[in-house]
């Protein structure tokens, strides 16, 4: 019986094309955009914390700078670090990896006939861990070149391109690159690690430390304290202790607010993810209201079949169908319409979120879960808003349905 009523309706359904289709076009336009909206806002999330990981593991950023009452931050009149602090972090602190004091500036640099503003990274080794950087071609420091301060660097894929051209990693190793006022040999190549929210992450140049001080900024400060903790250090009680080693070291008293930050890597992409994840589920939850809008149209255009079709269902229950069945077939066919616009749905918000995945350059998050929840809630929508119809069917009075002109 159920093979027999579900044929009827189906055949219900082929003879009115058109008119099928324009009812379903609600589904398939809530459908397409509920699994459109979460697989991107899947993806976002999915880069942002790629672009986190790779500003290094287990990260903490410690910055100069006092917070203000309103949560903002200022730099002004607040003193740097300096190489001593991170050497006193490493050698006092418990659960650190390693430990990179970075300088900074914006230079030009000249090569083989050509120019590239970018900026310079003075550092150390440890620079590498913390980061979580690697090499394509060359090598790292050597202890001597960061004591003395040699004249040598290691280059991003970009300042690569940009400077020596060609698409080798070796390119440009072992050439003289003229950084400000100073030239120096190029000793490595960086792996590229693409865009992150701070811009090009692979237009650098990175010198030791004592390098930069000296050729550079002329100038002893650090602006950046990277710390790298170990694998399963808790962050909270290392946090702590950064804190109180700082505090000693700039001699901050007792009622002093701190004239520094302590940035969790870690901490800033779950509040991401979690935000991103709020928006995902509020842009879900608008798309779906497309979805109760179809609904109300298959409602609507299966209570204008009732009606024309009202002396066939008259003849049906004159020759013993019962009312059960009548509601069966109305029923099965505001689902097969409500279902079939939700599979159109998934298969436009497939190629939808992929082309748009592409032009955001965000990953493609295929979620198996969210496709299949919106088939059941598009078939779910037949059913309750075919019901009433169903229902209204079922109960006529043959004799006043076959009166029926």
């Amino acid at each position: 019986m159920l093979y027999s009523v579900f044929m009827l309706a189906l055949r219900s359904v082929q003879r009115n094309m058109l008119r099928s289709f324009l009812t379903i076009l609600g589904i398939v336009i809530g459908v397409s955009a509920v699994i459109t909206m979460v697989t991107l806002g899947n993806g976002a999330t999915q880069a942002i914390q790629t672009q986190i990981s790779g500003l290094g593991t287990n990260l903490l950023l410690i910055m100069p700078g006092q917070r203000g009452p309103g949560g903002g931050g200022g730099g002004g009149g607040v003193p740097h670090f300096i190489e001593a602090d991170a050497t006193a972090i490493q050698s006092q602190i418990g659960g650190v990896a390693a430990v990179s004091p970075q300088g900074r500036a914006s230079v030009t640099v000249v090569a083989n006939g050509r120019n590239w503003v970018t900026s310079v990274t003075g550092s150390t080794n440890a620079w590498f861990t913390t980061g979580n950087w690697k090499l394509a071609a060359g090598r790292i420091f050597a202890p001597d070149e960061q004591l003395g301060g040699a004249a040598v660097c290691i280059i991003g894929e970009t300042v690569r391109r940009e400077i020596f051209g060609g698409t080798v990693a070796l390119t440009g190793l072992g050439e003289l690159l003229r950084v400000k006022q100073f030239s120096c040999v190029v000793i490595g190549i960086l792996a590229g690690k693409g865009q992150s929210g701070m811009g090009d992450q692979d237009d650098t140049v990175v010198v030791p430390l004592n390098t930069l001080q000296r050729r550079v900024t002329g100038s002893r400060k650090v602006d950046i304290l990277s710390v790298s903790m170990q694998d399963g250090a808790d962050s909270v009680p290392l946090k702590a202790s950064l804190r109180q080693l700082l505090r000693e070291r700039r001699k901050l008293a007792a009622g002093d607010d701190d004239n520094f930050n302590i940035f969790d890597t870690q901490q800033l992409a779950e509040t991401l993810s979690s935000t991103m994840g709020v928006l995902t589920n509020l842009l879900g939850a608008v798309a779906a209201v497309s979805l109760l809008v179809g609904g109300i149209g298959i409602m609507n255009i299966m209570l204008v079949s009732v009606t024309e079709r009202t002396r066939e269902i008259g003849l049906r229950l004159a020759v013993g169908a019962l009312e059960g069945e009548v509601l069966l077939q109305f029923l099965i066919e505001a689902v097969v319409l409500s279902a079939l616009g939700g599979v159109i749905g998934v298969v436009i918000a497939t190629g939808a979120s992929y082309g748009l995945s592409l032009y955001m350059a965000v990953p493609y998050a295929f979620d198996v879960s969210i496709n299949v929840l919106a088939l059941v809630f598009s078939a779910g929508i037949g059913v309750l808003f075919g019901y009433f119809p169903a229902r209204r069917a079922a109960r006529m009075d043959p004799i006043e349905a076959l009166r029926h002109e």
